[in-house]
């Protein structure tokens, strides 16, 4: 009988070889059944599944937890791709969703108290500046080349990547690797733009065309026109804009995402400007330390164009956004939108397109009875205070990123989960269901060509030199989740009627002063930013700073002459560059 006894480690090569049988036939059924279209065919894209195979067997039977927001590309990841990645690799991901606050909420707290709440996170790339400099989170590049060398894909292409510019420190390494890309864009309804009758009433009252406003003279306008002139299409009343007003987390990112700058307030420079950010932040070429956010200590937070700018958005959330509007968040203000009665929105993320492109039977007023979008996307226009040469908007890059005080092995797990979720295997189909780009292969992969027409524009968008200008959060903010709760305080104070926008905007600028003066003596005693915290400058008179490089001063008119242009011309140069 003894002959015919296996011993304990034939055993195991016979498991495991079953097992390796069983996970080849796994990644084949979800090749041939979910994984398509994608830039590879179907024999390197299983090549690619037998790297992850063979790269996950020291991690079979492990489950770890992972945390993104809650946007269509992330609900894929979590309800179907998570499966995937279970039945090819045997490793069991728990990808929770939460709201962005939550997720950044937990980061902090993460990283504060070094217990490990999650594996790894998919955190904004407007972190880049935390990250970089608490070196809380790993550097990536050290990692693939070090920790994580047995499990980086060689077929990970970061060269594909779009996003890992804004993934990349003042150091030149890597510290988060893309997921899902957005831009922040102009959105107006095409069909009711191109009325003969709207298009003659529009010019015979403001004198120039009825097209996509260049400037927010022309969006204002154009609000104006049909909340007060059109009024009604179709039996329906309609509003000339739509934002929202909550006072919230996402109110914050409404304005830090870029609404300062598109008013003018920053500096020249992209992807952000320099010396002064798009939050209005100072800290000059060459220096890693911000030297302050007030007009007096050389920054802009509460300079002339911020407070246009917060001024211009409560405006216009009172007399042009339909009823209630003031009272929506980020999440509320979407499902708004697709009633169907609003002409335009100055300030809408590309993450919206998979939702506003459903059919009509889903509740989605905004395209044709064919499912064809009656709305366009474009570049949002600019304030008075915007110069050529400044930041256009803002991009979001959702990145993923893995803290120091998650155990190695876990760690190891999960940077396998997240670029098997990024790999060119998976990635044009989940940018099919997501519709946020993240490889330059993908956006350009024949079947986004046949798909372009009935994505609004979004496709031009990606496919166009011009995207690189909108960009995230830069390195001027030295810790993102400190800084960012005091802007939606402030900013919600404004839309309850508790402080005017100047009064608000000074508030904001001193508190952001009083925390990173806070980081300065941190950062001084123990190099808790690695020698890269504030070092504020001292205080000096408004007048002195709008004369040596500050704040612009105020405009004698804040209201120049409207600029439209037409939107086909618009597509016309992006399809030529």
């Amino acid at each position: 009988m003894r002959r015919y006894l296996l011993s304990a480690a034939a055993v195991c090569a016979v498991v495991a070889g079953q097992a390796g049988h069983a996970d080849e036939a796994a990644a084949k059924k979800w090749i041939d059944e979910e994984f398509q279209p994608s830039v590879l065919n179907k024999d390197e894209q299983m090549s690619e599944m037998q790297w992850f195979i063979t790269a996950s067997e020291p991690y079979k039977g492990m489950e770890i937890n992972v945390l993104s927001e809650g946007i269509p590309t992330h609900s894929y990841e979590s309800e179907v791709l998570t499966k995937a990645f279970e039945e090819i690799t045997g490793i069991k991901v728990n990808h929770q969703i939460l709201g962005e606050g939550e997720v950044v909420q937990a980061v902090q707290t993460q990283m504060q108290t070094q217990r490990n709440l999650y594996d790894a996170y998919v955190n904004d790339s407007d972190l880049i500046g935390t990250h970089s400099r608490l070196q809380l989170a790993h550097n990536l590049s050290d990692m693939m080349a070090g920790d994580f060398k047995a499990q980086t894909n060689p077929g990970l292409d970061l060269d594909d990547f779009m996003g890992t510019q804004f993934t990349t420190g003042p150091d030149g390494d890597l510290y988060q690797l893309p997921d899902q890309q957005f831009a922040n864009l102009y959105w107006f309804r095409k069909d009711w733009f191109d009325r003969a009758d709207l298009q003659e009433a529009f010019k015979a009252k403001y004198g120039y065309d009825l097209g996509v406003p260049v400037n927010w003279s022309a969006y204002e306008d154009i609000a104006e026109f049909f909340s007060e002139d059109v009024k009604e299409i179709d039996g329906t009343t309609i509003y000339g804009h739509m934002d929202y007003g909550k006072r919230a987390p996402d109110l914050g990112w409404r304005m830090t995402d870029a609404w300062l700058s598109m008013a003018g307030a920053g500096s020249k420079g992209e992807p952000n400007g320099v010396p002064i950010d798009e939050w209005g932040i100072r800290m000059e070429a060459g220096s890693c330390n911000p030297a302050g956010a007030s007009v007096s200590r050389g920054g802009a937070a509460n300079g002339p164009a911020a407070v246009y700018a917060i001024r211009k958005w409560d405006e216009w959330l009172r007399k042009y956004a339909p009823p209630g509007a003031a009272s929506y968040d980020f999440y509320q203000s979407l499902p708004a939108l697709a009633q169907g009665n609003v002409a335009q929105q100055i300030f809408w993320y590309t993450a919206f397109t998979a939702d506003m492109v459903k059919p009509k039977s889903e509740g989605n007023n905004t395209v044709d009875d064919a499912g064809a979008p009656l709305w366009r996307m474009a570049p949002s226009p600019h304030g008075p205070y915007w110069e050529d040469g400044q930041k256009v908007g803002y991009q979001d890059v959702g990145s993923w990123t893995f803290l120091k005080s998650t155990p190695l092995e876990r760690s190891q797990a999960a940077w396998l989960y997240a670029q098997f979720v990024v790999s060119k295997t998976v990635d044009v189909k989940k940018s099919h269901v997501g519709l946020t780009f993240i490889r330059d292969s993908s956006v350009n992969h024949e079947s986004f060509s046949e798909r372009a027409a009935n994505l609004g524009g979004l496709v031009e968008f990606y496919r166009s030199p011009d995207r690189v200008a909108w960009s995230p959060t830069g390195v001027n903010v030295p810790d993102y989740p400190k800084l960012a709760q005091i802007w939606w305080q402030q900013i919600g104070d404004v839309n309850s009627g508790a402080f005017t926008p100047q009064e608000a905007m000074n508030r904001l600028a001193e508190e952001m002063d009083i925390t990173m003066a806070r980081m300065q003596r941190a950062d001084e005693q123990a190099e808790i930013y690695g020698g890269c915290g504030p070092r504020l400058n001292e205080e000096k008179d408004a007048e002195w700073w709008y004369a040596n490089g500050g704040a612009k001063p105020p405009l004698e008119n804040e209201k120049p002459a409207g600029q439209t242009v037409n939107y086909d011309e618009l597509v016309a140069r992006w399809a030529s560059q």
